[in-house]
């Protein structure tokens, strides 16, 4: 199977898409790979011609600057690379179209087309800007694109029902949105908890009102909280941006992930820090109780996490307990699994289309 994959190189879309790529590959199918928006960093940069390397697969790589369907300077977000998508796919032959941006499900093309809905504006904004967004012709722009998307697409899936539910009450075009959870396989072992020091640590874009850092200004808990991750969107890998070596190191030496987030579809970064050996101790919101049910700790306000941090703190054994449940909901959700879940999805889609192409053979010989 040949499968024409987009991404982004801009937090976990970029983590999906390499995870989801290399397990392809590993089953024996061939990859193209097309990234949007920003240009990548190096680590990604190095990611791509050491898998171009791979024995026995064929992995094709191509970036370019056009900017994300989000993004204010939306002008260009599907027309800006229609044609060379369009191209990519006529060339490499294309069986299927896995799009990470919702508007290129809209591609003119016989291939089936899958859009995953990592997010969107719309359930964003109803979480973190409660006063609305206004109208601009930026919003409108997006809408359409997103519109056009949903319903060009021949499969939509999510990584909670929780985000199916939100992009529905957005978008009258999401119907019979599937759920395929994240999954992520870390092979290094997590480190003996007499290793790490006891500190929490949280992960995300600074500059991203949703991941709820502002719970963490001030916070005077026993276990100090380490805020890392990008500062700025501006250039490659954004200011402050940790590479991939750097933060499991981070997360090893720790003893909890703090998953503040206030808006967040699944979370792959609290996944990464359970796989490495930390606790999880997560907001109170419902896509979080979906991923981690009673694997993680969850706390509503800054005194609810101070008081967590502290209780932590004082009871080892209740630390060494959460780090285990953590891991052990962490080590279900693997990059195996998800990569089947997705396989199951294109092979459906192209039993579907070949039945199609059966039937219209067959009305044209008759």
């Amino acid at each position: 199977m040949r499968v024409l994959l987009t991404t982004d190189t801009i937090g976990g879309v970029w983590t999906f898409t390499k995870d989801l790529c290399e397990g392809l590959l590993a089953c024996g199918h061939d990859v193209a790979l097309v990234s949007l928006g920003r240009l990548p960093y190096e680590a990604q940069s190095q990611w791509c011609r050491e898998t171009r390397l791979w024995a026995g697969v064929r992995f094709y790589y191509q970036a370019w600057a056009t900017p994300l369907e989000w993004m204010e300077t939306n002008e260009a977000a599907y027309c800006g690379a229609e044609a060379a998508l369009l191209r990519v796919a006529r060339d490499f032959s294309a069986d299927v179209i896995h799009a990470n941006q919702f508007c290129f499900g809209a591609l003119p093309t016989s291939a089936p087309k899958v859009v995953t809905a990592h997010s969107d504006v719309l359930s964003w904004a109803s979480v973190c800007r409660p006063d609305g967004l206004g109208d601009s012709s930026w919003i409108r722009r997006y809408c359409q694109l997103v519109g056009d998307g949903l319903r060009g697409a021949d499969a939509v899936v999510a990584p909670t029902r929780w985000m199916a539910d939100a992009l529905a009450q957005g978008f009258a075009e999401a119907k019979d949105v599937r759920v395929v959870l994240n999954g992520r396989t870390i092979p290094c072992p997590a480190l003996p908890t007499a290793e790490r020091l006891l500190q929490a640590v949280s992960l995300g874009r600074g500059w991203d009102e949703a991941k709820g850092f502002a719970v963490l200004e001030g916070l005077d808990a026993a276990m100090p909280v380490i805020v890392a991750g990008e500062t700025t969107l501006e250039g490659p890998g954004g200011a402050g941006a940790l590479s991939e070596e750097q933060v499991m190191g981070l997360f090893r030496r720790s003893s909890a992930y703090v998953a503040s987030s206030v808006y967040e579809p699944f979370g792959l970064a609290p996944l990464e820090a359970a796989l490495c050996g930390c606790a999880v101790v997560a907001n109170d919101i419902g896509s979080l109780h979906e991923v981690w049910g009673g694997a993680a700790i969850y706390f509503s306000g800054a005194r609810e996490l101070r008081q967590v941090l502290d209780r932590l703190v004082a009871a080892p054994a209740e630390l060494r307990c959460a780090q285990l449940h953590a891991r052990r909901r962490a080590l279900e959700l693997t990059a195996e699994r998800m990569v089947q879940g997705y396989l199951d999805i294109y092979e459906e889609l192209l039993e579907g289309h070949a039945r199609e192409m059966s039937v219209e053979a067959a009305a044209y010989a008759g």
